[in-house]
């Protein structure tokens, strides 16, 4: 008995020794380890602002909403700090900030740290400018989109005008047959230097009837004596209407385009005609051209020198374009919202061209097919409107709970 006793004590022994050997061998940092769940700390940050970020939940100081929880952080002896290097325009990456600031729209700069900027130097901003919305935080603003398609582009332009009762454009027609009589006279001279001068008198009048209004058409049924001069001013059954279009519209104006010319002292009637020439020469003093158009009157109830409202509809057939309202423009940059998968928002520069009533013609930057964003003026009072929203929903919410 003793015997056994004394065998079990030895084994107490040679264990509790063993046991305090492989402590003094194991490793002095695993005493402390990192990476478990009481040393990792959580990171939260802005969606709309992504400069903003906190280790516990909150709201952003700017726009209110929610801080949304970035994965866990990576153990404090491999974290390694963001160094921040400046701050960038959010719609032109070439305007940059020290300091934090906000663009002419009230959008806030965005934060650019060297982990962002490329081997060659040049910020990777392709990403950085998209921005994450929620389903439900783009209800609150009220977010609304399209497609960009090919549509038929047109729009109408108007302008003052009157029927045309132009004594100088007889007195020029005049002229002009006198000129080719003279030269055909003088074809039988033996002076060429008389030839030269009728010549020349027949080119300087068939350019002055050019900026009066007459096509080349016109001028040469002259000189074949094929048109009655007075067709030219008075047409049988029919009246000249003059219209002056401002030179930022004369761009795509061409002989064949509808007309219509209404007349306040004829409320109610619509006279139907199409354009005959277009004035190669600024009017300075008004910034216009004039445009001669031809309008049925067998009734003669327009008189000359009576004034006139005229539309004329442009055509410009199909084109990839989006509503009005889809283009924000910054400076001389022009630019949409483009709502790529998942509600992300990519800001993206386009050049615009035609402009109609109801929308931009897109010469570059989106495809046929894209998805952007209407009424894209939501991004400048989005900020104020959701912390309002947020902040009527928790109050909301805290009246419940009472």
């Amino acid at each position: 008995m003793k015997t056994k006793f004394m065998i079990m004590m030895v084994l107490i022994l040679v264990g509790a020794g063993a046991y305090v050997g492989l402590k003094s061998f194991r490793s002095p940092h695993e005493g402390h380890e990192h990476g478990t769940a009481e040393s990792k700390k959580a990171l939260y940050f802005c969606p709309m602002h992504p400069n903003i970020t906190s280790d516990k939940p909150g709201r952003c100081p700017i726009c209110g909403m929610d801080l949304q929880k970035a994965d866990e952080a990576a153990p404090e002896g491999a974290k390694k700090e963001k160094k921040l290097l400046f701050y960038r325009h959010p719609m032109n990456p070439k305007v940059t900030s020290p300091t934090p600031a906000k663009d002419e729209m009230g959008m806030d700069y965005i934060a650019v740290y060297e982990e962002d900027v490329t081997e060659g130097g040049a910020s990777d901003v392709s990403g950085r400018a998209s921005f994450p919305l929620s389903k439900e935080k783009q209800k609150l603003i009220g977010v609304t989109s399209t497609q960009a398609v090919l549509r038929e582009l047109s729009y109408d332009v108007r302008a003052s005008g009157k029927v045309a009762f132009d004594p100088d454009l007889f007195t020029a027609i005049e002229e002009y047959r006198q000129a080719l009589q003279s030269r055909d006279q003088m074809k039988k001279s033996m002076f060429k230097d008389l030839k030269e001068e009728a010549d020349q008198t027949v080119s300087s009048s068939e350019t002055k009837l050019k900026l009066m209004g007459l096509v080349e058409t016109q001028i040469q049924a002259l000189a074949d004596k094929k048109t009655d001069p007075m067709s030219l001013l008075l047409p049988k059954g029919k009246v000249w209407i003059y219209a002056e279009i401002f030179e930022y519209e004369i761009s795509g104006f061409k002989q064949g385009q509808t007309l219509e010319a209404e007349a306040p002292s004829l409320p109610g009637k619509t006279f139907s005609g199409t354009v005959s020439s277009i004035s190669p020469v600024l009017n300075a003093p008004s910034r216009t051209f004039r445009v001669r158009g031809e309008v049925p009157d067998p009734d003669r109830v327009l008189r000359p020198d009576t004034f006139v409202n005229v539309k004329i509809k442009m055509e410009f057939g199909k084109r990839l374009a989006v509503p009005l309202d889809s283009v924000l423009h910054s400076g001389d940059n022009s630019f949409v919202f483009v709502v790529k998968d998942q509600g992300t928002f990519e800001p993206r520069m386009v050049k615009v061209g035609v402009k109609t009533q109801e929308y931009y013609e897109i010469l570059s930057g989106i495809t046929d097919g894209e998805t952007v964003v209407t009424g894209a003026n939501f991004l400048i009072d989005s900020e104020s409107r959701l912390r309002n929203a947020l902040k009527n929903i928790q109050q909301q919410s805290t009246g419940e709970n009472r």
